[in-house]
């Protein structure tokens, strides 16, 4: 095999993204952002395509030249880069535990700067991380105290693939309890996407936190999280006092969840 060439390679992936830029999907890009990024302008389909491609050159590469090739991947600070990172890591779940939990928390702290980075590196990697090694989810709550807005993002993104397994509520509660006052609104709505996953598999004990701390929370926040509740239970938890929209010892009662 080929001495792994990691400098290499990332000439050669900067060289084919470039050659697939779309102008106009990159004009696109920059509109459906709420905030500045840097974009080549790939479509999805071209990306995971290029994914899948670089995956079999580096699948046999040892863990040192793999890391630097992501690391350099990162530097490059456009959004597909980036995104490239996420999807070619994304195939080595099985082996990421505790020094990977590390490794992409420094990702977090040094590259991350928009919505779509976080939650790749969050929903799919750290999530992996967590579902190898389930203690590292006692790591997450200290984040929610960061000056890094996505790394208070990905204190609750990590947690979806808990969520949606039913795992884990009290650290879910933990995070979101501490998040709740925060009113970034990246934040907010990480919050609520991770309230709205638990609610399916847990629905009493994510109603009655929600129910308990819905004062601390936003209106974004809460509307996303009621988002799979029926009808019943999203006009409870919206209504802007107990005693308004008649609440009902019924409607007090945790509904069951919507079909997903």
């Amino acid at each position: 095999m080929p001495r792994p060439n990691p400098d290499e390679v990332v000439k050669l992936i900067t060289a084919r993204l470039v050659a697939q830029h779309d102008p106009e999907f990159a004009a696109g890009q920059r509109r459906f952002f709420q905030h500045e990024v840097e974009t080549i302008g790939v479509r999805s389909a071209d990306l995971h395509r290029l994914a899948r491609e670089m995956f079999r050159e580096i699948k046999p590469w040892p863990l040192a030249p793999r890391n630097r090739l992501m690391d350099l991947l990162w530097r490059d600070g456009r959004i597909e880069t980036g995104a490239l990172v996420c999807c070619l890591y994304r195939r080595f779940a099985s082996q990421c535990g505790a020094c990977e939990f590390k490794l992409f928390e420094r990702w977090i702290d040094r590259y991350v700067r928009n919505w779509a980075h976080c939650d790749g590196v969050a929903s799919w990697l750290l999530a992996a991380s967590i579902a190898n090694v389930p203690e590292l989810r006692h790591r997450l709550p200290q984040w929610t105290s960061s000056a890094n807005r996505w790394k208070r993002r990905a204190a609750a993104v990590a947690l979806l693939q808990e969520a949606k397994a039913g795992r884990h509520f009290e650290t879910i509660a933990e995070v979101a309890e501490r998040l709740l006052p925060d009113r970034d609104d990246m934040v907010e709505k990480g919050v609520g996407w991770l309230l709205k996953e638990a609610y399916p598999r847990q629905p009493e004990a994510t109603f009655a936190f929600l129910m308990e701390q819905r004062g601390r929370a936003s209106r974004l926040t809460l509307r996303i999280a009621a988002e799979k509740m029926p009808a019943e239970g999203r006009r409870t938890l919206l209504a802007r006092t107990y005693g308004s929209a008649k609440e009902s010892t019924a409607a007090r009662r945790p509904p069951a969840a919507t079909s997903t």
